[in-house]
């Protein structure tokens, strides 16, 4: 892989994936609490571990294995990410992955990564994400805090409501496209900072109600 990489973003399950982390310092660490947050299977292999590592660990969130990476048990997992500190381990991890046909990321390495870590904003089921292929992540999260101010935190609650909307909209009008796209248009085009500051739950139900059933 070259400095000429482009990075296709995706959007993937890990819920349930097995995901193994091969470091135990503070960028491996950074790693598993990216990937807690999508319920991936994290194994962690190193000798020592970060604290913190420790306290997932009691918590049952991820397994813990105080040794040094084996080779090449990298290929019996879904998803790898090689932050040791030794670069010719993160080099071996890369290989063993790579000859598996696995995803690898090579923390602060773009040559041995065949992914990357975006830089995210979540508001419940919208997700956000900037990448600069690796090249000038410093932009990527500078812009994160951009995305912040045009995604404020109401957009939290906005995106459950949408979600439930939907799933109305499509059970009420499931075979009339027309009316299904109006419904949506008055959603998109109510005034929801204003409506979820001044509304209850109750009148804020009426308007979604009113929604679903505009007339074309």
């Amino acid at each position: 892989m070259g400095g000429n990489d482009k990075f296709m973003p995706v959007s993937i399950s890990l819920k349930d994936r097995r995901c193994m982390v091969v470091g135990g310092g503070v960028f491996a660490l950074g790693e598993v609490e990216n990937l807690l947050e999508y319920d991936a299977a994290i194994t962690v292999v190193a000798p020592k571990m970060h604290e913190k590592l420790e306290f997932h660990a009691k918590q049952g969130r991820v397994t813990l294995e105080k040794r040094e990476y084996r080779s090449p048990e990298a290929a019996g997992y879904g998803l790898v990410v090689s932050a040791s500190e030794d670069a010719a381990v993160n080099v071996q991890v890369h290989r063993d992955a790579k000859d598996a046909g696995i995803l690898v990321n090579a923390v602060d390495d773009l040559p041995h990564c065949d992914f990357i870590f975006p830089a995210v904003l979540r508001r419940d089921c919208l997700t956000a994400a900037i990448s600069t292929d690796g090249k000038a992540p410093f932009v990527s999260g500078h812009l994160q805090v951009v995305l912040d101010n045009i995604f404020p935190a109401h957009w939290e609650r906005l995106m459950r409501l949408a979600a439930s909307f939907q799933s109305r909209v499509e059970s009420r009008w499931a075979d009339d496209p027309a009316r299904k796209n109006a419904c949506y248009s008055e959603f998109l085009e109510a005034d929801w900072k204003k409506m979820l500051e001044e509304m209850g739950d109750e009148q804020i139900e009426e308007e979604l109600t009113r929604m679903l059933e505009v007339p074309q």
